[in-house]
């Protein structure tokens, strides 16, 4: 009998999403135009290679507003902030770039409007999430964390007819939609946010592990540990039948031992992992047997963001053209695109 072939489905869409790719985009941006160091509050995007590679340039990360030296140049992160660290940057004289993305915005003002409108706020996320932090900030007398379906019973509002729930944009869909279902259990007249919370790009990337999963006696999910819809992945392709499955930041993590007994493995990345981390991967998989490489592909995304406006400004006044994306891709390891 002939040996079973390996092989590798690899996932699409994966990697970089539209707001990865601005926050990116606007701290290298912002190291063009005003020079090192560009100060960074937290992580730019949970992602270990995007961060060191972005240090080597002159990025400077911290961790809260007032290790910035006064008068200098601070991006926020893609998660977000609260309004106070807004003010607490005008007090600091700190020139000021906000590099949330778009999506995590909607949600901040959705929080804002439900709060004027005195409604008992139900934030479905995790504690102590950046996003969630910076949310919540939007208006803390009205907002209330709700960490998964097994917190609903904690849950107390003043008028069960005026809630609403809200979430962190890079949630597990099929735990967030049992949170919704056991909260309106309790609260028959909860209502839901305008529009969906979790970003498309989180829904995208489970979407393909889902369709993939079954088809996969190993998953490698490529993405950063603090990176929350990186270990979501991981947790729906075991979920949905994949045997066993990892979460590694490079190819070299990988454990050999993984492999005993795998026909089949599974690649896909958090929306925060620049391509090349995939290709290392692939490469190191490719020397190992698993050649034959096939996609799965779950959806299409053409959605781009414009730059931060602080970042077309100065751009437009040194004459140089806004893109979203370098003229040119590097092909070393340091390339974040």
């Amino acid at each position: 009998m002939s040996e079973p072939t390996k092989r590798v489905i690899l996932a699409a869409p994966r990697g970089y999403c539209a707001g990865v790719d601005r926050a990116v985009v606007t701290v290298e941006k912002a190291l063009d135009l005003y020079g090192p160091p560009v100060y960074v509050r937290k992580q730019i995007v949970h992602n270990k290679h995007v961060v060191t590679t972005l240090e080597k340039r002159g990025a400077v990360f911290v961790e809260e507003t007032d290790e910035v030296p006064e008068g200098a140049t601070v991006v926020f992160s893609a998660h977000g902030v609260a309004p106070v660290v807004h003010d607490e940057a005008k007090a600091l004289g700190l020139r000021t770039i906000d590099a949330t993305c778009p999506l995590v915005t909607k949600v901040h003002r959705e929080a804002v409007r439900f709060a004027d409108g005195d409604y008992d706020i139900l934030l479905i996320g995790h504690d102590g999430h950046e996003e969630v932090v910076g949310t919540a900030g939007e208006a803390p007398e009205h907002i209330q964390l709700v960490d998964g379906p097994d917190d609903v019973g904690n849950v107390t509002v003043r008028d069960p007819d005026k809630v609403v729930w809200l979430s962190q944009t890079t949630l597990s869909v099929d735990e967030t939609m049992e949170t919704v279902r056991r909260l309106r259990e309790r609260f028959p007249s909860l209502q839901d946010p305008p529009s969906d919370d979790i970003c498309y790009a989180t829904q995208n990337r489970q979407l393909a592990v889902k369709q993939m999963a079954a088809d996969c006696d190993l998953m490698i999910v490529v993405g950063s540990r603090n990176s929350s819809n990186s270990v979501r992945l991981v947790e729906v392709a075991l979920e949905h039948g994949t045997r066993d499955g990892h979460l590694v930041d490079y190819a070299d993590e990988i454990d050999e031992r993984w492999l005993d007994g795998v026909d089949t493995v599974g690649v896909t990345s958090g929306a925060s992992v620049p391509e090349i981390l995939v290709r290392g991967v692939l490469d190191f998989l490719a020397e190992r047997g698993y050649a034959d490489v096939s996609a799965v592909t779950a959806a299409e995304e053409s959605l781009m963001f414009a730059l931060p406006n602080e970042i077309r400004r100065d751009l437009k006044a040194a004459g140089l053209s806004d893109k979203m994306r370098h003229d040119a891709a590097a092909a070393d390891a340091g390339s974040l695109h």
